[in-house]
């Protein structure tokens, strides 16, 4: 009979749980499925819309400098006097003289004229070359320009320019005519990729997806992996299914997204895609997020979650069992004596308070019992081993090092003894101790010395008390402080203190200090508010953490000022950073319905060439900031004693 009703409840119990499980776990499946589909297409969309306002901005300007210089009359009137003046040394320097204008105002990798006349290659730094058709690398000019009736076309190739290492670049090739009409040559900029493809890959580590931009043949002109140089079509890598799918992508031409689910051959979801046309560059930018991780993920998790199900399922079998089976039994009723009780209670409210008590024999320099002594011998300490070693032995085992030597003073036998002959009955000390070496936590001793009337020996008992909660928050606290809300970046006063301690530190070291300061931007809170003023900030604080590293020193020091102090950058690394910030920082911030042209004037100081103190360093940044806004901000200097150069 007993059986009978233990085997019933067993099922009755496992059936409730497996039931209850089962339709917990496909609707939870569906909602997540159906959630993780929605939140892939939110992602894409973005992150398409974010790519696609990058790489306009980023090829809209070398497209219309290219064109501007094709429609150039004194470029006209070079390309016209060329046959005449081929030899002429002066003829040769007035297009490297023009071309290297453009190069140094832009910043451009590559800045370049082809003669039709002559098939001659200039660039920045003269003459390069004369091309040839029957050179395979003079494709781009002789078969695909020549080629066709557009004004203006866009390559990937490498740069075969003396001194540009073959760098793959993206070409921008205008035709030159004259007021008739007439083909005169070629003229345009080129961009590495590599900063592009970095771009595309912070993307794709982020986000998760895949990003493409093809020409309308379907090659890839520029991926995380791929450029045109290598000819890759996107349609051949099995990324994308379907003709129908590679049709619907080359045909869109329309300024809003194309998107759609790419579906395998069963007609189940594959791949969310997002595709964009940019008409500046005739390239297309597809977007494409893989929902097999997420289906895989999805599965691992249905499969982890029913092997929990069976383990659970044991245990309540296990424990029913042991609970009918002992039903009947007779309960034990332990009976304690007062004194017991009250041993209890004192030796829980102990543990509670602290981590583990040790009593040390600091007369004989031993410990006084056979707990701490087997405490001793866990940690590597023979059990014959004096106190003093054993002490050593335990701060070199489990205590952070640059706390060792506190530790190894304030309780050595010496110390002790001398703390007693003074008055002193008890030590305090605070460290960060660790059980495996890895994971480390803040724990306080409490040393209570006392004399045994028995032997006049000086005993000291050891109280250890976890307090990684107590000093955490402590720190949190103190970090709060120290930080600007808003942007996370630290405070002036901490900003400045900071940067004393990094100059104390390492006297001997290069280091650059850079304030930055958001241009005009009373004026977005006065037009906008200061709603939209905060997401400029926030932005623009953004941007700053992409260009500095994790150990450069970031502060705000105003309402729309910043201060960055970065160690072991010279002269020409604090120029190359600026330049690279100037660009970055210059763009159109987007809140909403609302846009406004964000810039920002930057000073640079070097030390320990210009300064050796924060209050120094702040004032000659500032007074490099103010040469930057006197010549229109939208740029950055770097003192000097002139404060010239920038």
């Amino acid at each position: 009979m007993k059986k009978n009703i233990l085997i019933q409840t067993n099922l009755l119990v496992c059936s409730i749980i497996v039931v209850g499980f089962l339709l917990t776990t496909i609707l939870s499946y569906r909602a997540n499925f159906s959630s993780s589909l929605e939140n892939i297409q939110q992602v894409s969309d973005l992150t398409s819309e974010g790519i696609y306002y990058q790489i306009s901005t980023t090829f809209n300007k070398p497209v219309n400098i290219s064109l501007t210089m094709a429609n150039d009359s004194l470029l006209h009137d070079v390309l016209i006097q060329e046959k005449e003046r081929m030899d002429d040394p002066d003829f040769i320097r007035t297009i490297r003289e023009y071309l290297s204008t453009y190069q140094e105002k832009y910043g451009y990798d590559s800045v370049f004229l082809v003669s039709a006349a002559t098939s001659r290659y200039y660039n920045f730094n003269g003459l390069d070359r004369v091309l040839t058709p029957d050179d395979p690398e003079n494709f781009w000019y002789f078969d695909s320009l020549l080629g066709s009736d557009e004004d203006y076309t866009m390559n990937v190739d490498n740069d075969q320019v003396e001194g540009a290492g073959n760098a793959i670049t993206v070409f921008v090739n205008c035709k030159v005519r004259d007021s008739a009409g007439e083909f005169l040559g070629v003229v345009g900029v080129g961009v590495r990729i590599d900063g592009l493809q970095r771009t595309l890959q912070d993307y794709q580590n982020q986000f998760g997806i895949n990003s493409y931009l093809i020409d309308d043949e379907g090659i890839i002109e520029l991926s995380t992996q791929y450029s045109g140089y290598e000819n890759v079509n996107l349609f051949e890598m099995n990324t994308i299914s379907g003709a129908q799918s590679r049709q619907n992508i080359l045909d869109w031409k329309d300024s809003d997204a194309l998107r759609f689910w790419d579906q395998n051959a069963l007609g189940q979801k594959r791949n969310y895609i997002v595709s964009r046309y940019l008409p500046e560059i005739q390239w297309h930018l597809v977007v494409e997020r893989d929902t097999s991780i997420l289906l895989a993920r999805l599965n691992q998790q249905f499969v982890l979650t029913a092997c929990i199900l069976a383990v659970i399922l044991i245990i309540i079998l296990i424990v029913i069992t042991r609970v009918i089976r002992r039903f009947n039994r007779q309960i034990i009723v332990l009976t304690h004596t007062v004194e017991k009780e009250r041993q209890d209670i004192f030796e829980k409210a102990t543990e509670d308070l602290f981590e583990n008590i040790y009593e040390i024999d600091i007369t004989h320099n031993l410990p006084a019992n056979p707990a701490t002594e087997a405490y001793f011998e866990s940690l590597g300490a023979p059990s014959s081993c004096p106190f003093d070693q054993a002490l050593r032995i335990i701060a070199q085992k489990q205590i952070k090092e640059e706390f060792r030597k506190g530790y190894i003073e304030t309780f050595s036998p010496e110390h002790v003894l001398r703390a007693y002959a003074e008055g002193t009955e008890k030590l305090i000390y605070e460290f960060m101790i660790s059980k495996d070496s890895e994971q480390y936590y803040w724990m306080r001793i409490t040393a209570r010395i006392v004399k045994l009337e028995s032997d006049d020996s000086i005993h000291m008992l050891v109280y250890r008390q976890n307090i990684d909660t107590e000093k955490r928050r402590e720190q949190k606290m103190q970090l709060l402080a120290q930080t600007d809300e808003m942007t996370g970046l630290l405070t002036k006063s901490a900003t400045r203190r900071r940067i004393d301690e990094l100059l104390e530190e390492y006297p001997d070291e290069y280091f650059a200090y850079f304030i930055f300061d958001i241009d005009n931007f009373k004026q977005a809170n006065d037009q906008f508010g200061h709603a939209f003023g905060d997401t400029v900030i926030r932005s623009f604080t953004q941007t700053l953490f992409e260009y500095f590293r994790k150990d450069d020193t970031l502060g705000r020091i105003g309402g729309d000022e910043f201060v960055a102090f970065v160690r072991g950058v010279d002269y020409a690394g604090a120029m190359e950073r600026a330049e690279r910030l100037s660009l970055a920082l210059c763009r159109t911030h987007i809140s909403g319905s609302i846009s406004w042209k964000l810039s920002a004037s930057i000073g640079v100081v070097l030390s320990p060439g210009n300064a050796t103190d924060a209050e120094t360093l702040f004032k000659n940044a500032d007074t490099a900031l103010y040469q930057t806004k006197k010549r229109g901000k939208n740029g950055y200097t770097i003192f000097e004693e002139t404060c010239s150069g920038s």
